[in-house]
């Protein structure tokens, strides 16, 4: 009975410490924006017609007359300047899955001036074994034919999910990339965020193993969503201490921190009411304003995902990040 008082003189100091916290970092000139930011997309812009049917899209909203043209001229004005069209799963037997070849090259004259790089990978045990050397071996060639069949994609964007930290056969595939691209092209890859503490383990890579993913390719996208927590002022604290974290190790790998625009949730994984672009917009500016100066490692921000973004959303990226 004699914590109640306690905590009634607590609780409004927690909130005024969270008001002013929020202040402190709501940052809207566009300091943090390089112009250089990812989006995530949608698997029918590259994918063959197989894709459709799989993923129950309607064909018409990506191969009708202008489709591309106008999400390009959407983006650039929002400073997008990769784009990650979904190309997944892969077969189980490791090739990644098909585009259509000629939807592929009018998306790329529709983002001419963009980096194209599709998003492929697979749920690990079900579709991708990078534990396997000969899936691993099928999965690079697929990707090498699909660089050489159309030259003007700038790489490739590997999702590879769920990999535990310390995974080599993570770390063996992106060696087997790294032989298999051509000459010039991006090698990307996403993964979870580190452990903030004990709690936070499951699932995330340790310092020492993001290290080692990073020396292994050219770009790399942390997920800084799927926490779990359910309270907006800890989600922050959280993407603030990871955004300085993943910039510290980085090297000249280049580096761009995923935030959520999405709102489907998953239970125990993501609150869209905690994990927004409201959310994670401050905490990001946190992040890089408690750096003696931000690294050139540094590229932007990824934004997870264009089938979910709406105006509402966007307008919050205006607002609160993108550089006018």
């Amino acid at each position: 009975m004699k914590i109640l008082p306690c905590a009634a003189l607590l609780l409004p100091l927690l909130a005024a410490g969270c008001a002013l916290w929020r202040s402190a970092d709501d940052v809207r000139d566009g300091r943090h924006d390089r112009g250089r930011n990812a989006l995530w997309l949608q698997h029918g812009w590259l994918g063959d017609d197989a894709g459709f049917a799989r993923n129950g899209r309607a064909r018409d909203l990506f191969r009708g007359p202008g489709r591309a043209s106008a999400l390009a001229a959407a983006l650039r004005e929002n400073r997008i300047t990769d784009v990650f069209p979904h190309l997944c799963p892969s077969d189980p037997a490791g090739p990644i899955a098909a585009e259509d070849r000629l939807q592929t090259e009018r998306f790329l004259d529709a983002f001419a001036g963009f980096r194209v790089l599709p998003w492929v990978g697979g749920v690990k045990g079900r579709q991708a074994f990078p534990d396997d050397p000969s899936w691993r071996i099928a999965f690079a060639q697929s990707v090498a034919a699909l660089l050489t069949r159309h030259p003007r994609l700038a790489g490739i964007h590997l999702d590879v999910e769920p990999c535990p930290s310390g995974d080599e056969g993570l770390l063996a595939l992106l060696a087997d990339l790294r032989a298999a691209l051509p000459p010039g092209k991006i090698l990307s890859v996403a993964g979870p965020p580190p452990p903030a503490w004990p709690v936070f383990r499951a699932g995330h890579w340790s310092p020492g193993y993001w290290r080692r993913v990073m020396q292994g390719s050219d770009q790399v996208a942390v997920m800084l969503y799927d926490t779990g927590v359910r309270h907006p002022w800890l989600y922050r604290r959280l993407v603030a201490a990871w955004t300085g974290q993943v910039l510290a190790w980085a090297g000249r790998t280049q580096v761009l921190l995923g935030v959520p625009g999405f709102d489907q949730g998953a239970p125990g994984r993501h609150d869209p009411a905690v994990e927004n672009l409201a959310e994670a917009l401050p905490a990001v500016h946190a992040g890089l304003s408690r750096l003696r100066s931000v690294p050139e490692s540094y590229q932007g921000l990824a934004i997870y995902c264009e089938w979910e973004m709406d105006e509402e959303k966007w307008g919050v990226w205006r607002e609160r990040f993108r550089r006018p």
